[in-house]
């Protein structure tokens, strides 16, 4: 489903970009533009940028970036009229009805067969689970403690222990095989032929934060391997990037987020009362559900399984919390395994006072870090020390580490001072005294080749008349779209230079014409290259002058390489020389 132009530019100019991003990051203005952490991965110093004149987003790290479209698109996995549709409503722009012919679906995106499938078979458990084929489920999620409501809430269900029922289910509404194999409910094997890639389990629907079906989880009756079945990853399911349970917990209204290791810690939880439980999809917590995590709380309390597993599980997810910027604490459930027994054993009061008492996660840290030495021996004491002093380095900021510097040496019986002296001594050997160096964001770097340097002139350029567009006349006495010799690049500068003659000045607006992602990232790239610092109006006048001349002569060499006995190229490369001949003897004004 797609809007008129005209209706997507209203939609789009009635949503300020800084307001709009601002209720999704903290941003702070630095001149011209507001900055903070980008939401796209992971940083401890902001390099997100967002421009309020030109109602644009670019990451200087990852190199995310478009209009308000695109981070929406981004940020909450939305497809275009998706995010059109939410931002019409932010800002009260009604859209004109579509009705949805037969056409029209067969036209929509794979995405959203790929949806309609996955709910479809979510429908298809949900009968099987009521029916008389599903009643050992049913009895086994019942013996559980599940009441109704709580299994009609999550949309649990049930693949009967026959291989195919969910195919000819799938095919009888019209979906081929391809698509439904692409969807992750079915598998082809020569032992099986096509067959339904789930039977003989209770199966969990897994839905992104949107209540949309992605995939399943299922849980086999009796002794078959694995327990637990997960769907593949697929265009619509990316394990890593998503958290079952988070479309409950998100709107839960509380401060942190209860992270479970399984299906039924989070069920379980719901039902006692506790809406705010989430857990990973059958994976180790990865820092894609951190972020994920982040949008909506600032603290993270994990319910691991209290044994060594869980335990080990725990203290991975401390350091993922921690490079992204959360709050973690640790809830004890001993002496039982996990929140379902727990609560089973000792009821929902008892489990918020253990929500109320959890450990703060450095502390889980050394305690957990303490059982490895007898501190009845002088020298393993020494040595647990040492570790204590290792783990304090890792605080960058000096008030947070002075702050657990005391606690710690509080807790443990260690004098302040020594403890100070223990750090600083750990520090200076390590090295980790030193500013500590952020990891790549996994950006590739682009490379100083010809063709790169070309285009980097070309960027500066367009990102110099966007920030100041007054400039326009002066440039295009010398330099034209056709100067720029990346296809993308051209469409942008046509579109710009033609808005700018004409006194319209509206760059958000150029990346809705581009669908695909990476061409938006590169079209934002465009609109925010770092341009040189200069004092005075002549360095800058000389800078000026220098990119100018620097498109142009890149324009003619382009042309005169492909000249051969193309009329037009000719004409462009005699035109070229013509141009550079006069730039070469002529001042750049930036007087207005």
């Amino acid at each position: 489903m797609y809007y008129p132009d005209e209706i997507v530019e209203e939609v789009r100019m009635k949503n300020d970009i800084v307001d709009v991003i601002s209720g999704y990051v903290r941003l702070q203005k630095k001149g011209a533009n507001h900055f903070g952490l980008c939401p796209f991965h992971n940083e401890k110093s902001p390099s997100f940028s967002v421009s309020g004149g030109k109602q644009m987003y670019y990451c200087f790290g990852c190199g995310a970036g478009g209009n308000v479209f695109t981070f929406i698109m981004e940020y909450e996995n939305y497809s275009f009229p998706e995010a059109v549709k939410l931002l019409a409503d932010r800002a009260g722009v009604n859209l004109p009805e579509i009705e949805y012919s037969e056409e029209v679906k067969k036209k929509e995106s794979r995405k959203g067969r790929l949806l309609e499938i996955n709910k479809e078979a979510a429908r298809y458990f949900y009968y099987q689970l009521r029916s008389e084929r599903g009643e050992k489920g049913y009895r086994y999620l019942a013996e559980r403690g599940l009441s109704e409501e709580t299994m009609k809430k999550f949309g649990l269900g049930f693949a009967a222990v026959s291989s195919n029922d969910l195919v000819q289910y799938l095919r009888s509404k019209g979906y081929g095989d391809e698509l439904i194999q692409e969807a992750g409910v079915a598998a082809f094997d020569e032992k099986f032929g096509f067959h339904d890639k789930f039977w003989n389990r209770v199966m969990f629907p897994i839905q992104d934060i949107n209540h949309r079906v992605i995939g399943f989880g299922g849980r086999v009756m009796g002794d078959g391997k694995p327990k637990y079945l997960n769907s593949p990853e697929t265009m619509i399911f990316d394990k890593s990037r998503n958290l079952y349970g988070l479309n409950f917990a998100r709107t839960s209204r509380q401060s942190s987020l209860i992270l479970c290791e399984g299906y039924m810690d989070v069920i379980a939880m719901h039902q006692a009362g506790f809406t705010q439980a989430a857990a990973s999809l059958g994976t180790a917590f990865t820092i894609g559900q951190a972020n994920l995590a982040k949008r909506y709380v600032k603290e993270v309390l994990l319910a691991y399984d209290s044994d060594g597993a869980g335990t080990n599980a725990a203290l991975r997810a401390i350091g993922i919390l921690k490079e992204a910027g959360l709050s973690g604490k640790v809830i004890n459930m001993e002496p039982y395994k996990d929140p379902d027994e727990f609560v089973k054993n000792r009821g929902a009061e008892e489990f918020r006072k253990r929500i109320e008492g959890a450990e703060n996660s450095f502390f889980f840290e050394l305690r957990m870090l303490e059982r490895e030495y007898d501190l009845k021996d002088p020298e393993a004491k020494t040595k647990f020390h040492r570790e204590i002093a290792r783990k304090l380095c890792g605080f960058s900021e000096e008030v947070e580490r002075e702050n657990y510097l005391e606690a710690v040496a509080e807790k443990y019986h260690i004098g302040f001072e020594n403890l100070r002296k223990l750090v600083a001594s750990y520090a200076a050997q390590t090295g980790l005294a030193s500013p500590i160096v952020r990891p790549k964001s996994g950006r590739a770097e682009k490379k100083n080749t010809p063709e790169e340097n070309r285009k980097k002139a070309q960027r500066l350029l367009i990102t110099w008349v966007t920030d100041e567009p007054g400039i326009y006349p002066e440039i295009a006495k010398y330099v034209n779209a056709e100067d720029f010799t990346d296809e993308l690049y051209r469409k942008v500068a046509d579109r710009l230079f033609e808005g700018l003659s004409k006194g319209e000045f509206n760059p958000a607006a150029l990346v809705s014409l581009f669908e695909d992602e990476e061409e938006q990232r590169e079209v934002a790239a465009l609109f925010n290259t770092k341009l040189e610092e200069l004092e005075t109006k002549k360095e800058r006048e000389k800078a000026l002058h220098d990119i100018i001349y620097t498109v142009k002569r890149n324009s003619y060499e382009y042309y005169s390489e492909r000249m051969g006995a193309d009329v037009d190229a000719l004409n462009k490369v005699i035109a070229g020389k013509k141009a550079l001949e006069e730039l070469s003897k002529t001042h750049i004004s930036l007087d207005e």
